[in-house]
C-alpha cells in the first residue's frame, strides 16, 4: 500500500471517467497520415478488469459521506455510465484489533474464536458495506480478499506489523507451537464469511510484499516459505468448496515474481493450489510476459507514493494522467496482464496519491483516474485484447469485448496531432459506429463526435499527448 515515502522508485500507469469538454488550445500541426492495423485475428489474455482498494480504513471514509458525496463517490469508482466502472475491488483481511479472531486461543490446535457481524456496515472496515454497494448497484462481483498477515500471536516477532514470518513454515520455529494450518482455516473462514454475505471472493491472498519491512500488517515470506505455506492453505480451501482461487503472492514488484512462479510450479501440492499470481508495480514495473503455466497474472497494486496532491495530465512527473497512460498500456500490451489494479480509489490522506482526492465530502479526480477510466470503463470483464500495431509516435492496443464491441486504444506520445486510418479485419464489425472519448489537458474521458466505420475501417486525428479510446459498435 501507498506509504509516506518508498524506498523503491515508484514508476506510473493510467487512468479515467466523468465527461468533460472538448480539447481546447492550439494544435501543432499533424503530421503524415499513419494506420493503425487491428486484427480480431491474433488474440492475446483475457482481461479480468480493472480495480481498485479502499482497505486501511478508506472504504469507511466513503460510507461516512452525506448521500450525495456518497452517491457521487461510489459512481465515480464503478458507474459504467459515468465513472470509471471499475469491476475488481481488491479487499484488505484485517490482522488486528478488528479481525476475525482478534485473541488467541492459545495454542494453534485450540478451537478458535471467530467474531463476524454480517449486519454492521463497519464490517471489515467498511469494505464489507463497500462491497455489498458495489455488487448491487452497480454488478461488481469480483473481490479479491487479501491478508498483508496474519494476527500477531502466529508470526514469530509476536506483531501483525513486524517482518516476522508465519510460525512454523521452515526457518521460523515458535514456543507456541506451528500455526500454519491455524492461519490456513483462519483465511477459509473469512472468504465463507464473505460467501455468506453474498459476496463469495474470486480469490483470497496470504502475504502481501513479503519482501518488504514493517509499520502496518507484514509478513516476510521467501519463496520456500511460500510454497511450504500453500501446501497447506491449497487443501483447506479445497474442502471448504468455495470456488476461491489462492493468490500467490502480492510481490512489491514484477521484477520477483519469476522466483516465486519458479518455486510454485516446482512443487506439486503448491502448484495445484495456487490459482493466480499477482505483484505490484513498485519495484519492478510490469513489461514483459511472466511464463505461469496458464494462471493470470494480475497487477495487484500501484500507485503513486510519497507526494503531496498533483492532479495533472502532462507535467512530466510520476502522479501525471500521462505517466499512468502509458504504464497501463505497456502492462496489458507488453506484459499482457489480465488485470490492473490501483490501490486506493479515493483517499483522505495527507500524502495523497490516490486517484481521486477526499477533502471534507469534496472529491477531486486527478488526471490519472481519467487515464485509468479510458481503459476501465470501455473494456470489461471478460474482454480478449486482439493484435493492434501502432505508428510512429501512437502506441495501440485493442480489445474485443463479450458484447462484441471493439475498443481501441490509441496513446499519442508526439508533440503533434497525429492523423490515422484504423484499419480492422477480423474483429466482425466491417460497418458500424465509433466513438471517441478523449482525455488530456483540456478533456477528461470526454466523448467526441461520432466517426462511421466502413469496409472496417476509419479516419480519426490524435491530438498532441493524448489518450483517446474508440468505441465501435454495430
Amino acid at each position: 500500500m501507498p506509504r509516506p515515502t518508498r524506498r523503491v522508485p515508484v514508476i506510473a500507469a493510467a487512468t479515467l471517467a466523468l465527461a468533460s469538454v472538448l480539447a481546447t488550445g492550439p494544435q501543432i500541426p499533424a503530421s503524415a497520415a499513419t494506420t493503425v492495423t487491428v486484427n480480431g485475428a491474433t488474440t492475446f489474455q483475457k482481461i479480468e478488469g480493472f480495480g481498485i482498494s479502499e482497505a486501511f480504513g478508506m472504504a469507511n471514509a466513503i460510507r461516512g459521506l452525506g448521500a450525495t458525496a456518497r452517491q457521487q463517490a461510489l459512481d465515480l469508482l464503478f458507474s459504467t455510465t459515468n465513472g470509471a466502472g471499475f469491476s475488481i475491488l481488491r479487499n484488505g483481511i484485517p490482522s488486528g484489533s478488528d479481525s476475525i479472531e482478534p485473541r488467541s486461543p492459545g495454542s494453534p490446535s485450540a478451537t478458535p474464536t471467530y467474531v463476524w457481524n454480517p449486519n454492521s456496515d463497519a464490517t471489515d472496515q467498511g469494505q464489507l458495506w463497500l462491497a455489498k454497494q458495489a455488487k448491487n448497484t452497480y454488478g461488481v462481483t469480483n473481490f479479491y480478499d487479501n491478508a498483508w498477515a496474519p494476527p500477531g500471536y502466529m508470526k514469530t516477532d509476536g506483531s501483525d506489523s513486524g517482518r516476522g514470518p508465519l510460525c512454523g513454515v521452515p526457518g521460523a520455529t515458535c514456543a507456541s507451537g506451528d500455526w500454519r494450518q491455524h492461519y490456513a482455516n483462519y483465511l477459509v473462514q473469512h472468504a465463507k464469511f464473505w460467501a455468506s454475505a453474498g459476496l463469495t471472493p474470486s480469490a483470497t491472498g496470504f502475504v502481501n510484499e513479503p519482501s518488504q519491512g514493517s509499520g502496518f500488517g507484514s509478513m516476510q515470506f521467501t519463496p520456500a516459505q511460500a510454497v511450504n505455506f500453500l501446501s497447506v492453505l491449497g487443501p483447506a480451501m479445497k474442502a471448504s468448496g468455495l470456488p476461491t482461487k489462492i493468490a500467490c503472492c502480492d510481490l512489491l514488484g514484477f521484477n520477483q515474481l519469476p522466483s516465486y512462479v519458479s518455486a510454485v510450479t516446482g512443487n506439486a501440492a503448491a502448484n495445484a493450489a495456487t490459482g493466480l499470481f499477482t505483484a505490484h508495480g513498485y519495484s519492478g514495473a510490469p513489461t514483459s510476459p511472466v511464463s505461469t503455466g496458464g494462471r493470470s497474472v494480475w497487477q495487484s497494486e500501484w500507485s503513486v507514493n510519497g507526494n503531496t496532491w498533483d492532479g495533472s495530465w502532462d507535467g512530466g512527473g510520476p502522479a501525471d494522467g500521462f505517466h499512468w497512460a502509458q504504464q497501463v498500456h505497456t502492462a496489458l500490451a507488453g506484459a499482457n496482464v489480465n488485470a490492473f489494479l490501483y490501490f486506493w480509489g479515493i483517499s483522505t490522506t495527507s500524502h495523497d496519491s490516490s486517484l481521486i482526492g477526499l477533502r471534507g465530502s469534496t472529491l477531486t479526480p486527478a488526471k490519472r483516474y481519467y487515464a485509468l477510466a479510458n481503459y476501465s470503463r470501455f473494456i470489461r470483464p471478460g474482454a480478449t485484447r486482439i493484435s493492434a500495431t501502432g505508428s510512429g509516435s501512437l502506441a495501440a492496443s485493442a480489445y474485443r469485448n463479450p458484447d462484441g464491441s471493439v475498443v481501441v486504444v490509441l496513446l499519442n506520445s508526439g508533440t503533434g496531432s497525429v492523423a490515422t486510418t484504423v484499419a480492422t479485419t477480423g474483429t466482425g464489425l466491417t460497418s458500424g459506429t465509433v466513438t471517441p472519448y478523449l482525455t488530456n489537458s483540456g478533456s477528461s474521458t470526454a466523448a467526441q463526435p461520432t466517426i462511421g466505420l466502413a469496409n472496417g475501417a476509419f479516419s480519426a486525428t490524435v491530438p498532441a499527448r493524448s489518450l483517446v479510446t474508440y468505441r465501435i459498435t454495430r
